[in-house]
């Protein structure tokens, strides 16, 4: 049985490598400053520590920016694990498991595009991917890190607070600055620059 080529939409170009590890990296420093951010700002979430949760959408913006822009299979998925690989190596306060938890992520956003075929990069599937990623962060996160937590007073509302602040900021955020680094010219090379009305 012949092995089929991958059509050229589909197939990685080197450009598409370089810029998905660009982001990557530039959010795995993020992911790692977000961390000190997080820590920092706890004593002022002690009156309800679950609307902390509100922060956490800035760790899965590269699965959905990642896959606006580069457009490829893998790409949510490539952007968000190396950005938690290279935050667990510049020291996370969480450590290795944050590799898992990328995982969890970008699988999460990924599959959301697969749904689609990798054929839509509107607004709506941006806001799903985003959904998606924050729905696999909320899921590990209750395993990982919540389970010993009340159920109602913590852990349904750090729940749903974490899967619309993933929405927001990873969903609708990353299609915002997609398009706004479309009207800059710097995604020329990719099909996100040429169609401006893309996202």
């Amino acid at each position: 049985m012949t092995e089929q080529p991958v059509p050229a939409a589909r197939r990685w170009r080197t450009v598409d490598i370089v810029v998905a590890s660009v982001i990557a990296v530039a959010f795995g420093v993020v992911f790692w400053l977000w961390g000190l951010i997080w820590a920092a700002t706890e004593a002022g979430f002690s009156f309800f520590p679950p609307a902390q949760a509100v922060l956490y959408g800035v760790w899965l913006v590269p699965a959905v920016l990642g896959a606006l822009i580069i457009r490829k299979p893998g790409a949510a998925l490539y952007c968000e694990l190396v950005a938690a690989i290279v935050s667990a190596a510049l020291g996370s306060q969480w450590g290795a498991i944050v590799v898992l938890q990328g995982l969890a992520q970008g699988v999460g956003a990924e599959l959301v595009f697969l749904a689609v075929a990798y054929h839509s990069f509107r607004l709506p599937v941006a806001l799903a991917a985003g959904t998606a990623a924050g729905l696999g962060a909320a899921v590990f996160d209750q395993i990982r890190y919540y389970a010993p937590y009340d159920l109602v007073t913590f852990r349904v509302p750090i729940f749903l607070i974490t899967v619309v602040s993933a929405t927001v900021l990873a969903g609708a955020g990353s299609a915002a600055l997609t398009r706004a680094l479309a009207r800059t010219g710097v995604l020329d090379r990719f099909p996100a620059g040429r169609d401006r009305a893309t996202v």
